[in-house]
């Protein structure tokens, strides 16, 4: 098995399963790759304080960036595009990030056109576009996709500060576990101080149904529900539906920042180890989610103290567990 360099994504699930014990060769086998690229991603991206995702990722684009050489620009060039080609990044948003990542510029177009020569060979970059089948019209779909698809959108940065600190529950993380573009999924809610996760599968990922899904979920707990963080898909579109039946602010993370909901990011990468990319949402049933979700509610975190989400949440939301306003890190 060849070494491919890690994606975020795979940084948060190797995370999250470290968090829940799982060793080495245990998290590789989970993520289809070799337990010595667990071994050496924890070796050298770990901090201070451990191996922490966000981290991991700076310390990786820094090292790719000092160690780029002019002789191989080309094929690293392109296989950087392609990784994040994959990752579902928009030609635009490569043609920005690149130039000051490597030096060299990048323009959107000579992106579509390695698309299309990827395509002509057989390849399949062209299927991680928004719009993969309408190749002539790029610009005007690229121009349409994006954060103008949710009205009314609250950025992060007007979410108060004191969220930060975990100190009391009823902040939620929110996001979409996906099958194929969006042909179904399930809506998971993450609550930041406890990681006590709720779900519910979306047949079809559209905008109504997902509104629908978090407002059945959150409802009967809106007395903590205080504010929910959101992901930038466009089936997030009906936040104010949701915010308005439960009482509570949403705020959105900016693109392409999973680390801003790091709990519900870390939580994702533990449903994937029962429900693995490929998986089709839509032959899953509500009780083999629900078997899931407590599953993973009932598991003791080191963070927590090694209590579980549900003690510490459904503890402190009835007022038996008096630990609210203390730090739970142990």
């Amino acid at each position: 098995m060849g070494y491919r360099q890690l994606t975020q994504a795979q940084r948060y699930q190797i995370f999250a399963h470290r968090d829940v014990g799982l060793s080495q060769r245990q998290i590789a086998q989970q993520l289809g790759i070799h337990s010595s690229t667990v071994s050496r991603e924890l070796r050298r991206n770990s901090g201070a304080k451990g191996y922490e995702p966000a981290q991991a990722q700076r310390y990786s684009d820094q090292r790719r960036r000092s160690a780029w050489k002019w002789t191989k620009r080309l094929p690293s060039l392109i296989n950087a595009v392609a990784d994040r080609l994959r990752e579902e990044w928009s030609p635009e948003q490569i043609s920005g990030f690149m130039a000051p990542l490597t030096g060299i510029e990048v323009s959107h177009q000579w992106v579509y056109s390695l698309i299309w020569d990827d395509k002509d060979k057989g390849g399949d970059l062209w299927r991680h576009l928004r719009q993969p089948k309408r190749r002539s019209k790029h610009r005007a779909h690229a121009k349409s996709a994006g954060l103008g698809k949710i009205p009314k959108r609250v950025g992060i940065e007007h979410r108060p500060p004191a969220i930060e600190k975990r100190l009391t529950i009823g902040h939620w993380e929110g996001d979409t576990v996906l099958y194929g573009h969006k042909q179904a999924g399930i809506v998971t809610l993450v609550e930041r101080r406890s990681g006590y996760l709720l779900a519910a599968r979306l047949p079809k990922v559209t905008a109504e149904l997902t509104q629908r899904a978090m407002v059945r979920l959150l409802k009967p707990r809106r007395g903590a529900v205080k504010t929910i963080t959101l992901d930038n898909g466009s089936e997030f579109a009906d936040h104010e539906t949701v915010a308005k039946a439960v009482s509570a602010s949403v705020y959105f993370c900016d693109p392409y920042c999973s680390g801003q909901r790091g709990t519900n990011e870390n939580t994702n990468g533990l449903i994937r180890q029962y429900f693995p990319k490929g998986t089709d949402f839509r032959k899953v049933t509500n009780a083999e989610l629900r078997r899931i979700v407590h599953k993973l509610n009932d598991r003791p975190r080191k963070r927590l103290g090694y209590r579980t989400p549900a003690q510490v949440f459904l503890g402190e939301y009835s007022g038996a567990l008096e630990t609210a306003g203390a730090a739970l890190i142990s």
